[in-house]
């Protein structure tokens, strides 16, 4: 079974990239882009509205897909993920739903981080950062 999901690329003036740490399986305790599951018949924009709400409590303007990935999940699930850009509204992130923690990571703190797998090197593939972060 597929499962759409939708996931957030939110990088602030400083150049900072929001994450949030899941609270949940599947990842739980790792660090992600905010997002989630897509609800049958709305659109990727609402979806990622909605759950970037929902986790970090801000709003945002979606913008461009930046690239697809797949996740295996439990049970022989495939997530497929379609990440956008987004900018955030005011406010301050805080953490809520499925976050245990939300925060504003530099780059050069990520390769650091607990993160999901693949994440580092599919933001790199796909040039929101730049290669001399993973070391």
């Amino acid at each position: 079974m597929r499962v759409r999901c939708v996931g957030a690329i939110v990088v602030d003036l400083a150049g900072r990239l929001l994450l949030i740490r899941r609270g949940h399986p599947p990842g739980e305790g790792l660090w992600s882009l905010p997002g989630g599951r897509v609800e049958p018949g709305e659109p990727d924009a609402v979806a990622l509205a909605r759950e970037l709400m929902e986790e970090t409590g801000l709003p945002v303007s979606v913008g461009a897909l930046a690239g697809t990935v797949e996740r295996p999940g439990p049970g022989g699930v495939v997530y497929e993920i379609h990440d956008y850009f987004a900018t955030a509204g005011a406010g301050t992130p805080r953490p809520g739903d499925d976050a245990a923690a939300v925060g504003w990571f530099a780059p050069g703190e990520l390769a650091r981080l607990p993160l999901t797998s693949g994440l580092l090197d599919t933001l790199i593939a796909w040039q929101v950062l730049d290669s001399g972060v993973s070391g």
